[in-house]
């Protein structure tokens, strides 16, 4: 049995890039996509960020350690994405501090080699305890953060 590959994003230098495509369940009666969606998918490229940095969240929340948790997010819609559009994930550390992280992120229709902007967020996401409280990320994911938003000084 053949089995399909599963969703990938991929590291380029200082930009996580992760693609998705907009099914009939993402869209309203206009064949619009819901706004909501954008939030999942941006969560889903940041989740796989994770991995990619080779960043285990999960033994981290089994562990008791604690999780990374979104603190605060600015949401632009600038074009609305339809059925059947491909779409760019591009995920960006903008700043980073012992217990957090900033992120730009950015939503593009892909048409062959063209893209078109249809949304950005800007946001910082957390480490907190299991009982929801900031502390500092684990200094191994931090420095993995730190090599990735230094790979555009290069």
């Amino acid at each position: 049995m053949i089995l399909p590959s599963l969703p990938d994003g991929t590291l380029d230098r200082d930009r996580h890039l992760y693609a998705v495509r907009v099914y009939y369940e993402d869209t309203d009666l206009s064949g619009i996509t819901y706004h909501a969606n954008y939030l999942r998918w941006f969560e889903r490229a940041r989740s796989d960020l994770l991995r990619q940095l080779e960043i285990d969240q999960r033994a981290a929340i089994e562990a008791g350690e604690g999780a990374y948790a979104v603190s605060e997010i600015n949401l632009k819609y600038l074009r609305p994405a339809k059925l059947d559009d491909d779409v760019l994930i591009e995920t960006r550390c903008t700043e980073l501090k012992a217990a957090s992280c900033r992120m730009h992120q950015l939503a593009f229709r892909l048409a062959g080699e063209e893209r078109e902007l249809l949304a950005e967020a800007h946001l910082r996401v957390g480490f907190v305890s299991p009982e929801g409280r900031p502390k500092r990320q684990p200094e191994e994911w931090r420095a993995a953060f730190a090599r990735f938003a230094e790979q555009g000084d290069q």
